[in-house]
């Protein structure tokens, strides 16, 4: 089946955009990136969406995070589009985002990384994309996939919080519990020995006593 699955490289596939021609590995290079996926320029939820993105922009740039969208339309209409979702952003209504738009006419991409949705049509009966969020790694490895439907707007701060826990995961021995948020506590993986854990946590390892007697609950400060 067509798709990505974690662990996954990035198909190093060509296209035209908003902001001309791309390989998509050369636009990675070495930053973590986002590709997010909308089923049709001018469309409600869709022009929401990019406007919280752009105004999300910054926070992702700070975290080396490159983001490019897709879309089925053609790069005159993203760029026309684009002037509306500046609008309804409160902003003068230019051609530029912060961040490309594919332009996936054919759906030749869409189809590529499993991005359709069969229930949402367009006029002539053709599937839209759905709301598909792959963030990858410097790696070129997808570590994390989203797929909302089409008729069902992403969280673009959920999303801001999950590249953080992405990130922090990636270089230290812990995982984020649920509903963590940056300069929460975070938890000590399982498979890290006690001793080891208190040599890499200055900041003390904390457990939590539980009926089982297990002591896999192993909290300490979020590491810097």
């Amino acid at each position: 089946m067509p798709g990505l699955l974690l662990g996954d490289e990035a198909p190093d596939f060509e296209a035209d955009t908003t902001q001309g021609r791309i390989r998509f590995h050369d636009f990675l290079g070495d930053s973590w990136g986002i590709l997010f996926s909308h089923p049709r320029d001018f469309t409600p939820v869709c022009t929401t969406e990019l406007g919280r993105a752009a105004r999300l922009a910054p926070e992702f740039s700070k975290r080396n995070v490159k983001m490019i969208a897709l879309s089925i339309d053609s790069v005159p209409d993203h760029l026309a589009w684009s002037k509306d979702i500046n609008a309804y952003n409160g902003e003068q209504p230019e051609e530029t985002l912060p961040f490309p738009i594919i332009a996936d006419k054919n759906r030749e991409l869409a189809v590529k990384l499993g991005m359709l949705d069969p229930d949402e049509r367009d006029k002539d009966g053709m599937p839209l994309t759905a709301r598909v969020v792959f963030v990858f790694g410097p790696d070129k490895k997808l570590k994390l996939s989203i797929l909302y439907p089409a008729t069902t707007g992403r969280n673009f701060d959920e999303i801001l919080r999950v590249v953080d826990s992405l990130q922090l995961t990636a270089y230290k021995k812990v995982a984020t519990p649920v509903d963590w948020k940056p300069g929460d506590s975070v938890m000590v993986v399982p498979t890290l020995p006690d001793e080891e854990a208190k040599k890499l946590f200055p900041k003390g390892v904390f457990t939590k006593d539980l009926p089982s007697g297990k002591k896999y609950l192993r909290y300490t400060p979020q590491p810097e």
